[in-house]
């Protein structure tokens, strides 16, 4: 199966993200939730958002971004019903195809603890396991509301 990998187009896009990212991931928290994710993603209007498409449906997303210093990939996504039939391997080329064309000229990504019998996935499209710690920390949370550019 080769699926069609598009940029995310928000008027055609949007409810079969939202409803693969509500099926897909689990984080519980109110900044991931997915249409507010894809509010924020969009404010940063870097065509970096990726669809995989199935007739139409979206099986699968990536989402990346680029600094201008590494380039990231945050996140893919891919419908139960159409894992290892090469959906997630077509996502992350196309993002990195995106950032190579940026002059990016490394990517990172991480991996939720829990999560990692997704490392031989990575490892097998390149990727390798690097001596780093992930540090983060949470700002206060306000009333969801996506800020206008420049706001």
């Amino acid at each position: 199966m080769t699926p069609v990998i598009a940029t995310y187009s928000d008027g055609i896009h949007r409810a079969g993200v939202v409803a693969l990212w509500r099926r897909t991931f689990d984080y519980g928290t109110p900044h991931n939730d997915p249409d507010y994710s894809l509010d924020m993603k969009l404010l940063a209007d870097d065509g970096l958002l990726f669809v995989a498409l199935e007739d139409g449906a979206v099986i699968g997303t990536t989402m990346a971004g680029f600094d201008g210093h590494r380039g990231w990939i945050y996140s893919v996504a891919v419908d139960p019903a159409f894992r290892r039939r090469g959906v997630g391997a077509a996502l992350v080329r196309r993002a990195e195809q995106a950032l190579a064309a940026a002059g990016c000229p490394k990517i990172n990504l991480q991996i939720v603890s829990g999560n990692e019998q997704v490392v031989g996935f990575y490892e097998a499209l390149g990727f390798s396991v690097e001596p780093r710690i992930s540090m983060g920390k949470r700002l206060p949370w306000r009333e969801r509301r996506v800020l206008a550019k420049g706001e």
